[in-house]
């Protein structure tokens, strides 16, 4: 999965103009993880949330979900559901890779539906650089301040323990707009 997620991270880095090597350089294999996600049925309500709407602190993420499905993208400010397909694997953008790209490359907001009646596994792959790697925009002038991932993940936990919900990327933007 390092491998994998390093060649994609390369490919998109090319197609903004950059040499693939090295990026992202921060990222091997003992500063990104693996997540394997059960989801129990619930037959209660067919509305109740496995994962609840967000997107991804981490440059990518790849998943590979079982036939159940469940999660759904935001698309034109519209929730679309993505049918499981056994063949392919599913690669969201993360927030430090918008943020690299200087927003020509969007996280991805999603979530994930409980099933009433079947369980429901995942397993994702989350490329992430160490907890001191400075994340800076490719292109400049940079619409992000620079920041750490640390100091990334710290904001969205201090933002979730107080408001309830990640911020994210707008508490880094140079021209902040008012939260």
């Amino acid at each position: 999965m390092s491998e994998l997620a390093t060649t994609l991270a390369g490919a998109l880095a090319e197609s903004l103009g950059y040499d693939s090597w090295g990026f992202p350089e921060s990222c091997n294999k003992s500063t990104c993880f693996l997540r394997l996600n059960h989801y129990p049925p619930c037959p209660f309500s067919s509305d109740i949330f496995g994962l609840m709407p967000h997107t991804d602190s981490d440059f990518l993420t790849i998943l590979n979900q079982d036939q159940v499905g469940g999660l759904q993208l935001m698309k034109d400010s519209k929730w679309v559901a993505v049918k499981p397909n056994p063949s392919a694997l599913i690669v969201n953008i993360g927030d430090l890779f918008q943020a690299w790209s200087n927003d020509v490359y969007k996280s991805v907001e999603h979530k994930v539906m409980i099933n009433s009646k079947r369980d429901r596994y995942s397993i994702a792959y989350f490329l992430c650089p160490s907890y001191e790697s400075t994340i800076g925009s490719c292109k400049k002038p940079s619409i992000y301040k620079d920041f750490t991932f640390g100091e990334y993940r710290k904001q969205v936990q201090e933002d979730v323990k107080t408001t309830g919900q990640k911020i994210g990327l707008p508490r880094f933007l140079l021209q902040n707009i008012s939260l």
